[in-house]
């Protein structure tokens, strides 16, 4: 583990090598999984003033359960989520040529948005756990990311190399040259 500011990063995100494939997992993430994307509030009140500028690019059935039941639901770790169509998919996402993607990022892509998507999404496979006095900074392993974790290893891109505009999105540049400092001398060392 590492400690940079107040998180504890998982040497995973060194170690581990990363780049998505969506040729070969079609986007899963986006509907795989027992609960959808996790929201910060910031986020919430962002996707419901956005909402009118996403709804375009959305499904049919993401769009009535946003209507009838609003942007967000709790799940069953009590964390605020973006709703599911049908219990699997992300009400925000779309199908294109057969892979998932986002209709947030593609309003965001299209300029309707200066919003690019929820952090939790940005940052997969990155977790991060909030405690009391730091965040817990993870690699969430998933059979679904195999394609991935394969691309990443022949391209040679670790993991936190990935995620790093999710990263100093949600720290700062200065926290995300720590942890490459750290992960360059770390490998060095090694």
């Amino acid at each position: 583990m590492l400690q940079i500011g107040n998180a504890i990063v998982s040497l995973d995100l060194i170690e581990k090598k990363f780049c998505c494939d969506l040729e070969k997992c079609r986007g899963r993430c986006c509907y795989s999984g027992d609960s959808g994307a996790p929201l910060e509030n910031n986020e919430i009140d962002m996707l419901t003033d956005f909402f009118m500028d996403i709804k375009p690019f959305m499904r049919t059935e993401g769009v009535e359960i946003i209507e009838g039941n609003g942007i967000f639901t709790i799940d069953i770790e009590h964390d605020k989520v973006t709703p599911l169509i049908k219990a699997k998919d992300c009400t925000f996402s779309i199908i294109e040529n057969g892979i998932y993607k986002c209709a947030i990022e593609k309003a965001f892509l299209d300029g309707k948005i200066d919003f690019q998507k929820p952090l939790s999404c940005h940052l997969y496979p990155v977790r991060i756990k909030r405690h009391r006095n730091f965040d817990a900074v993870n690699y969430d392993t998933r059979d679904i990311c195999i394609p991935a974790t394969e691309c990443g290893t022949q391209q040679m891109i670790p993991l936190y190399m990935f995620v790093k505009d999710a990263l100093i999105r949600k720290y700062n540049a200065e926290w995300f040259e720590q942890l490459d400092y750290a992960a360059k001398n770390f490998n060095i060392e090694k």
